[in-house]
Parts: structure tokens; sequence; C-alpha cells
């Protein structure tokens, strides 16, 4: 086969949209994932208005939108003494059955050799020659395909950050257990949100006529309800009555499925390697900030390497500058996750800032373009507030 510019690994919300860009601007890509598609996988689902943007300037919006997954405009959060409810743009829940495919399809589109069924069984990085990947097609065959770069858009337990030996800062333990389904008849006034001390959940609208339902507890307590998830997560909603109510009424089409999440941030690049997504960053699923999160690492990778590749930059100073950008966009998102994903009782100046937002639908539309990404969380917390 002809050496590819660039081989990546995993072709999910990072790898493939890493994968178009590269091969829009004329490079050489392989694309390979272990799965075939439409396949599904773990997800908290919503592209936030950041994410839509991205998908917009690709081209892809209208195909995500032709599946039939309803656009949600409005972000609620229920406190329980409180509700603030605003607008941080338009954002959408896809099925990932759905959206990987159309991510797929777009990098197929743009000139990427895309191999699906494709077992990665090793990773060869030398500083003094061109990286290597080895491993299986869906047939069985050995192949080895040879690049200047290696992307890993491997997810958490990238097989590239492993044998690259990435640095990891910023690391913090698992701190919640999240188990989601999918219910019919049960509508959902946009993306809606629900916290109280020890346990939070939210609701949102996907294809088919399904809505999506999340409930978390904190991974203190996995082994606790290991063997009970289905009747805590139904002791969790009853913390809401009227949500629980709405639950009652409705019908789960489908398992419960669950994860938990490590926090870190991975050195994102080094001689022929680059992270993406998961692969070079994860938090906690509880503001969901993966997909968009994704997105924006392939913008900005592709761009670097782009850069680098073509001449026109160094890779060391273009690739320095990539994860210059992803820490400064990612890091104070990253730091509200885990206060949030802490479930603790608000404190004073939370309460008191809550409270201040209720009623002023200018200051609920800010904190709903916050929580979704639109803002830095830095901005909206120094935003002046009326008295």
């Amino acid at each position: 086969m002809v050496a590819p510019v660039h081989d990546v690994i995993g072709a999910r919300c990072a790898g493939s949209p890493t994968a178009m860009l590269l091969a829009r601007r004329g490079h050489r890509v392989l694309l390979v994932d272990r799965a075939t598609f439409p396949s599904d996988t773990v997800s908290s689902h919503v592209i936030h208005p950041p994410g839509v943007d991205s998908l917009r300037r690709w081209g892809l919006l209208d195909r995500v939108t032709a599946s039939g997954c309803p656009p949600v405009g409005r972000y609620s959060f229920d406190f329980g003494d409180v509700t603030l409810a605003g607008s941080p743009g338009t954002a959408y829940a896809p099925r990932r059955t759905v959206l990987d495919k159309v991510l797929l399809d777009a990098a197929a589109e743009a000139g990427a050799e895309v191999r699906e069924g494709f077992t990665v069984d090793d990773v060869v990085l030398a500083d003094d020659q061109p990286a290597e990947v080895r491993g299986r097609d869906a047939t069985g065959a050995v192949v080895r395909a040879r690049a200047r770069v290696v992307v890993g858009a491997d997810g958490r337990n990238s097989l590239v950050a492993k044998v690259a030996q990435a640095g990891q800062y910023h690391v913090r333990s698992p701190m919640t257990c999240g188990y989601y389904s999918y219910w019919s008849d049960l509508p959902a006034d946009g993306l809606e949100v629900f916290g109280r001390p020890g346990r939070g959940w939210a609701a949102c609208p996907t294809n088919d006529g399904l809505t999506m339902v999340i409930g978390c507890w904190p991974y203190a307590e996995l082994t606790e309800h290991r063997d009970d998830v289905e009747d805590e997560l139904g002791r969790t909603f009853d913390r809401a009555p009227g949500f629980a109510e709405r639950l009652r009424s409705a019908t789960r089409e489908h398992r419960i499925v669950g994860a938990t999440m490590p926090n870190y941030l991975r050195t994102p690049y080094g001689p022929g390697w680059a992270l993406v997504g998961d692969a070079g960053y994860n938090r906690d699923f509880i503001t969901a900030q993966g997909i968009s999160d994704a997105f924006r690492d392939a913008e900005l990778c592709a761009g670097a390497l782009d850069e680098a590749l073509s001449g026109k930059r160094e890779f060391e100073e273009a690739m320095a500058d990539y994860w210059a950008a992803r820490d400064a966009q990612v890091l104070p998102m990253y730091e509200l996750t885990a206060t949030v994903a802490a479930l603790q009782a608000p404190d004073d100046r939370t309460v008191a800032l809550v409270n201040g937002l209720q009623g002023d639908q200018d200051g609920m539309d800010a904190f709903a373009r916050m929580s979704a990404g639109v803002t830095s969380p830095a901005d909206f917390f120094a935003l002046p507030r009326r008295d």
C-alpha cells in the first residue's frame, strides 16, 4: 500500500473529523477502527452549540438533522428550591449510531482510506523513522502501515498514548458512576438537568422519538449499588417527584448502560504521534462536554499537523501551539466539571449566585451558555451581577 502521511486510530467523534479535515487539506490518511459502522458506544450524547457550529462549518449538520434528531434550544437546571432555564443556542443529542456514521462517511468522502473491523496490535514509534501501525484487517490479514504521524483517537485506554508514554497531569480519580437508557413517551423540554446533594440526572430528546435519561451518584457508592442500579435510579429520580411521575408514564426501550470516567489531561503530541479526543483529555461526563471537545481537538490538531507537514511551521512549534490552545480552552471547564461531579450541597456563594439569577433571563441565558461551553466559566463568574 502507499504509505499515508497520517494513520488515525479510532474513527468516532474525534478520529473521523481529524481524518476528514486532513484529507480535505490534501493529505493521505488511513483511518482505522476495530468497530464497524453504524454501531453504538457509551456516550453523553449532547453536542453543545460549539460542537454544532463545528458540524455546520464542516457541512455535516444537515445530515444530523435529517436523521430526525430534534434541536435542543432550552437548558433547565432544577436545584430543588430553584430552577434556572435559559438558551445557550442550539444543541443536539443524536444517537451515536447516527453521529459516528455521519462522521465516518464524511472522512471517506474527503478521500481518507477507511478500514472498519481493523484490530491494531501494536504501534511502533521512533524518532528517526516513520511511525508504524501493525494490525489485522477485517479478513484477519496482517497489515503494516507506515506514516509520518500516527494520531491516537482511541479513547481513554489509548494504545498510542501508552506506547508514546504520554505524560498525565491534573489527574483525578473517578468521581461519579453514571447509568443511562432511552424512554418512549417521555417528552422533555430541551435538556433538563437535576441536581440534589449526592445525586444528579438529566433528560434530553434524541432520535426515534426517544428521550435519553442519565443518572449518577458518587463513585464511592459504585459497589453499594452495583446489583440494584435500576432501583437506585428510581430512588434518585424520586427526589424530583414531578419528573419521577413523568417517567412512570413512559416506557424504557433499551437496557441500562453504565460507565465511570477517569479525569486527566495528557501531553497530546511527540515525535511521530498526536492525541485527540478522550485519548488526550478526559473528564467526568456530568457536564457532557466530550463530543464538543472532540470536535475542537480535531480542528486544532488537524490544523497544526497540516502546517507542520506542509512545511509552513516546524512540527514542534505547531504542535506546541495545539497543546497550549487545547489546555487554555479545556482547563476552566475541567475544573468546573470536577466541582459539579463532587455532587455536594452548594456552598453559600453558589446558593447566592443561583438565587440571584432566578427570574433574570439574561443571567439564566448566560448560565446556560457557560454550562454548554459557549463561554468560559471564568468569564461567566466575572460578569457583573444585578443587586
